[in-house]
């Protein structure tokens, strides 16, 4: 008996760290957005590769998503794992830089990673930014990489777009999981000629989506969870890493002012959609997936 759940262990550690952290896929969802006779629109959602130099099976994967052509791009931080990562992560999107895009930044965009007591994360006791390390990462690198290409940087900045005759407006926020959100600055409801108001956040906080559908946002975009990453099979998550419900850790959900933990079945005909990007990677201290596998989004609006 013992011999057998020592070799069932092995196995999930095995399954975890080896074959699940490269067994990327591609979710696709359609989200009623759009206003009625507007063109579809396909939006390539991507978030948290926390890309280390030599992820090749990772790099390559988002570099085939280049192919899918979508229309535009969105990434929602958490790019970088290593003082090095810069280069690759460009490199990894040189065929989507072509295309238009958006993007704010995570805390892993700003501090390199460091070992945590993963006990932690069920409390959120565990130190961020600042107060965990003094060394920063090659921020400005990485936003000048994106900008260059001309991707908007949505960090506490409101800007619209035109994508295939549909008009975009997008309110963005620095992350909330260091307290650097300051949505104050971008508050107001859409411009009149706007199509789409969307809200993108690194980490999907109950008072950024809170503000940003009051304000009229239609669809939110966030990453950070992880999508639990570590989840119970058949169960799902344990942890979102922020105070948003398990039952939206991932995926697309329904979103209002003050829902809370309500379920999206009870959503009112008015709540926003609301897609949380599972995401493609994690921290080279806990490069752990479990019932969880690295994902990247196509959201097709309409």
């Amino acid at each position: 008996m013992a011999a057998g759940l020592a070799g069932l262990g092995t196995g999930v550690l095995a399954w975890s760290t080896l074959v699940e952290p490269r067994a990327f896929v591609l979710r696709e969802f359609e989200v009623p957005v759009l206003p009625s006779g507007a063109a579809p629109l396909r939006v390539l959602h991507l978030s948290d590769l926390h890309l280390v130099p030599g992820q090749r099976a990772k790099q390559e994967w988002v570099r085939s998503l280049a192919a899918l052509r979508p229309d535009l791009v969105v990434t929602t931080g958490d790019n970088l794992a290593h003082q090095d990562a810069v280069p690759a992560v460009l490199d990894c999107y040189e065929g989507l830089l072509d295309l238009p895009g958006v993007f704010v930044l995570g805390s892993n965009d700003y501090f390199p990673p460091s070992p945590k007591n993963p006990l932690r994360y069920f409390n959120d006791s565990h130190t961020k930014g600042a107060e965990r390390t003094a060394e920063r990462l090659p921020t400005r690198d990485l936003v000048d990489g994106f900008t260059g290409a001309g991707w908007l940087d949505l960090t506490n900045s409101r800007q619209s777009l035109e994508v295939n005759g549909v008009r975009l407006e997008f309110a963005g926020v620095d992350d909330p999981h260091l307290g650097y959100d300051r949505y104050d600055e971008v508050a107001g409801p859409p411009a009149p000629d706007t199509d789409l108001l969307i809200g993108v956040t690194h980490a999907p906080y109950q008072r950024v989506l809170d503000a940003m559908t009051s304000d009229g946002a239609r669809l939110l975009l966030a990453g950070h969870t992880h999508g639990g990453q570590v989840c119970v099979p058949f169960y799902g998550a344990l942890v979102t890493n922020c105070d948003l419900d398990t039952g939206r850790v991932k995926g697309l959900s329904r979103w209002w002012p003050g829902a809370g933990s309500t379920p999206s079945s009870a959503a009112p005909q008015s709540a926003a959609w609301l897609e949380v990007s599972a995401g493609l990677g994690a921290s080279p201290y806990s490069p752990f997936r479990l019932a969880c596998r690295p994902e990247a989004t196509l959201l097709t609006l309409v």
